[in-house]
């Protein structure tokens, strides 16, 4: 019998690779790359087959984030639109949280038609957290009209929970949910996001999945991250848990050095055979070559990571504070 499942070949009707492409990182936390430079990293990840793309209108400032560049791409490369399946990430600000109320959420959607014209259309639009205070049924009945109006093409939803995702998906079909999946965060696979999404034949879409850059083995120990790297403040990187988190990139890193690939790319492909389309996002060419090529792992790889999953517990929420109850919503 075979381990895993098989992840979803085409989202919203259109086609899409195995591997995806997250467009965080070219524009927050840090500083954002040149559009010229970022354009031909992301024709790279076309090029590889990832044409699953996901960006927020949060991501960066109100003149500089996802939809921007995508508008910038799109004007240099017009032929890729209706290669691309866009994903955007909005209704949520980085002070205010999530706004999910149906102005809100049409004011976020107008924003995102008005920045990228006539150069693409947003094939899917996802609240980036639900609002506690709008029940969800309210904000998915106000995406519907606006998939009517045909502002956007399908409704997305991002970190939710398995009652959410049928709360929503009795309103109006979700085309894609989002989710931390990874090595270091496994648990949609045993709370029930994951067996909802294949029941529902919604496409499970996995951020983060090499672990905020945990597994590529870059980070040996925390003197490896700037003073003023975002990531020394998330609960997984204290010093505390440091070591303990480490010892499992470790024993991945061994599965990689057999097999001649990279650690992210054992671990991308690990998310692949749980049924989701990863979608790894990096600032550098040869990263993303790498990240698009994930390992193809056998049975008894898939065994032995389990094994190491249930000796090797990871230490720390996610985001902590805040950021944490959003989760899972």
């Amino acid at each position: 019998m075979t381990i895993g499942r098989a992840a979803a070949r085409s989202v919203s009707g259109i086609p899409v690779g195995a591997v995806g492409y997250g467009l965080m990182g070219m524009t927050m936390p840090w500083a954002p790359v040149d559009y010229p430079v970022a354009a031909k990293i992301m024709k790279t990840a076309l090029d590889q087959g990832a044409n699953f793309w996901n960006g927020g209108i949060h991501y960066g400032t109100p003149a500089a984030n996802s939809l921007q560049l995508l508008k910038y791409y799109f004007e240099q490369y017009p032929e890729d639109a209706t290669k691309v399946v866009l994903s955007i990430k909005g209704a949520f600000g980085m002070k205010t949280g999530p706004t999910g109320s149906p102005e809100a959420i049409r004011e976020s959607i107008e924003e995102a038609v008005k920045v990228l014209g006539d150069t693409k259309k947003v094939d899917i639009f996802e609240m980036a957290r639900v609002d506690p205070n709008v029940p969800i049924e309210t904000s998915v009945k106000a995406l519907a009209e606006l998939v009517k109006e045909g502002k956007i093409g399908g409704i997305g939803l991002s970190e939710v929970g398995a009652s959410t995702i049928r709360k929503a998906h009795a309103i109006h079909p979700v085309s894609a949910v989002e989710v931390e999946l990874s090595l270091f965060t496994p648990d949609p696979l045993h709370n029930g996001i994951v067996d909802t999404c294949h029941e529902l034949n919604i496409p499970i879409i996995a951020y983060s999945p090499i672990s905020r850059g945990w597994l590529t083995g870059k980070y040996r120990t925390l003197d490896d991250l700037p003073e003023t790297d975002y990531r020394r403040h998330l609960p997984r990187f204290k010093p505390e848990v440091f070591a303990q988190n480490f010892k499992l990139v470790e024993a991945v890193e061994q599965i990689a050095e057999r097999k001649g690939v990279t650690t992210a790319q054992v671990a991308i492909g690990w998310v692949c055979r749980q049924g989701a389309i990863p979608i790894p996002g990096s600032t550098k060419l040869e990263r993303v070559t790498q990240n698009t090529s994930p390992a193809d792992l056998t049975d008894d790889e898939m065994v032995e990571i389990q094994k190491l999953l249930d000796a090797l517990p990871i230490g720390g929420e996610r985001y902590g504070g805040a950021g944490e109850k959003l989760l899972n919503a």
